[in-house]
This record gives C-alpha cells, structure tokens and sequence, in this order.
C-alpha cells in the first residue's frame, strides 16, 4: 500500500507524523464510568458472537447455509468492533488520544472493509432466508456448500476492492494540520475534513461507493423480505404467521438501526457536514447493534438453544 509514503506535509515543511483522536471531550470527566459501560458492552458482543460461531461449528445440526452465514456475519462483527472499541477504552481511561498516521488509515480500512463486507453479507443472508421461505423446493439445491463460499467470497472481494481504492484516494490528499480528528476513531469522512488539498474527488468517491454499497445491499433486504412477509400472510396457521413476523420483526428493527446509522454517517456528498453528530451514530452501530445482533439472529431462536444445551452439557461431562 501507499500509505507510508502519504504526502502528509505540514505548512511549515514538516511531516504528519499522527493524529490525535478527540473523542467524547465533553464527557471525559466521566472516563472511568465510560470504560467500565464500553467494555461491558464489548465483551459482552464479543462473548456473543462467540458462542455463535462456536456452537454452529460444534453442532452438526447448525451445520446449514442459515448458520453458515450467521457464523461468517458474528467473525465479521467481533474483528469489526475490534478495530474501534479497544482505542475508544484506552481514551476513556488512560486519556491517550494520539495514533500514527499509519495505524490510523489502517484502522479506517479494516472498519470500512468489515463493515462493508458485513453490509453485503447481510443482504446475502436475506436471499437465503428469501429462498429457504418463498422457494422451499429449489433451496437444497441452489443454496448448496459451494454457493455459499462463493458468496461470501465475493462479498469480501467487492469489499476490499471498493475501500482499497477509497483509501488510496484518501491517503494521497495533503495534511497541513490540525491533526486533531473530530472523532473516537479514524472515520474515512473526518479524514477527509482534516485534508488542506481539494477534497471533490474523494467525497464523491466515498458517496458513490457508499451508494453502490449500503443502498444497494438494503434495496435488495427489503426486496427479500417484502417477498417473505408477502409469502408469510399467505400461511394458513394464525401460529406460524405470529411466530415468522416475530422474527422477521427483531431482524427488521436491528437491520434499521445499523443501514439507518450508516446511510446517515456516509450517504451524504460532502463529508465535511454532520461531524459532531455522525460521533452518536457511530457509536449505535460500533456499540449498540453488535451487541444486539446475537440476541436478534440466534439466541432467540429455540434450536440455538437446544445446541447450547447440549454443548454445555457434553462440557460439564468431559470434565
């Protein structure tokens, strides 16, 4: 990569050598509190995502594209609120702000690449579920192992090939300083702000990719699950209609939560706008949805229970 040949000039000749990341500076008095909320918070995502991945690995059962997906997604989620919230803990206790111009654009791609590849796996895993309910006689045979790779593959590859080239774009911009990012982690549109050299192009390449990939990977959730609620109506039983909108519903309030975060922090031409409040919806999607993910997707869900069960129970027998 470019990034540590960046042409980061300072005016007086000088080289960016970091940035410091301002975080909640109108609360910090509260650090210790703050640490102790966030790092609950960050275990307790971690934990679940955790048991996700674990017991769909251990179950034979689980062992089906549904789980294969949601396993994929809860690794996903973990390496994504990892990126963020550990610097966001050394903030709120130690007080240390400063971060290498290195690790900072670092730290912006693999937020960015996760989250992106988290968007698109999304709107894979609303096919599947689109598939699994609406076209139940064909699903065993397209949803097989192989197509299962293949998506998640190319959902990496469209991921990592749109935020490289927004990086590169980003990294080759001037800082002349301040180095002071208005934000609790290096965010792709507070980078841009910081830039002293002509930001047209690199806002408008963060919008279009924005677009192509939070737009489009909600148009296709919603497209699937208007076909699912539509084929759920149709369900002759009053207590399956009762129990498919329910989980329809957890998923659907989760969903907006996250593409409603996102669409608001990058959905926008000039990402100079917003600063102060994409910090609050930063930390609805960094905090607040990777802890309720696990919940929503499978802990609800009677056969994840039972799996748990029996694998705390083979556990307690080994011993």
């Amino acid at each position: 990569m470019l990034w540590k040949d960046m042409p980061m000039e300072m005016g007086n000749g000088t080289t960016v050598q970091d940035f410091t990341l301002e975080g909640f500076p109108a609360i910090q008095h509260l650090g210790n509190v703050l640490f102790l909320v966030h790092l609950l918070a960050y275990l307790a995502s971690i934990t679940g995502n955790a048991v996700i991945i674990t017991i769909t690995c251990a179950d034979s059962r689980l062992h089906t594209p549904m789980y294969f997906f949601l396993s994929i997604f809860s690794f996903f989620e973990c390496c994504f609120i990892s990126a963020v919230i550990p610097k966001l803990l050394v903030i709120f206790l130690f007080g240390r702000q400063t971060i290498t111009s290195l690790a900072c654009f670092i730290q912006a791609f693999v937020f960015l690449f996760l989250g992106a590849a988290g968007s698109l796996l999304i709107a894979v895993m609303s096919v599947d579920r689109y598939m699994a309910i609406c076209k139940p006689l064909h699903y065993p045979t397209i949803m097989n192992l192989k197509t299962c790779f293949l998506l998640v593959t190319a959902c990496c590859v469209l991921a990592f090939t749109f935020i490289a080239g927004l990086i590169i774009t980003v990294s080759q911009l001037s800082f002349c300083g301040p180095n002071i990012i208005p934000h609790f982690f290096c965010d792709i549109g507070a980078l841009i702000h910081l830039s002293c050299s002509d930001t047209r192009s690199a806002e408008m390449v963060a919008f279009v990719i924005a677009l192509c990939v939070l737009l489009t990977s909600l148009l296709i959730t919603i497209i699937a699950y208007s076909n699912i609620v539509v084929t759920i109506v149709r369900l002759p039983s009053a207590r399956e209609r009762q129990k498919a909108f329910s989980t329809c519903s957890s998923h659907l309030i989760v969903l907006s939560m996250m593409y409603g975060s996102c669409v608001f922090i990058y959905v926008k031409p000039k990402q100079r706008n917003r600063l102060d409040s994409n910090k609050e919806a930063a930390l609805v999607n960094t905090v607040v949805t990777p802890l309720l993910n696990p919940v929503v997707y499978t802990l609800r869900n009677k056969q994840v229970h039972q799996a748990l069960r029996e694998t705390m129970c083979r556990m307690k027998i080994s011993k």
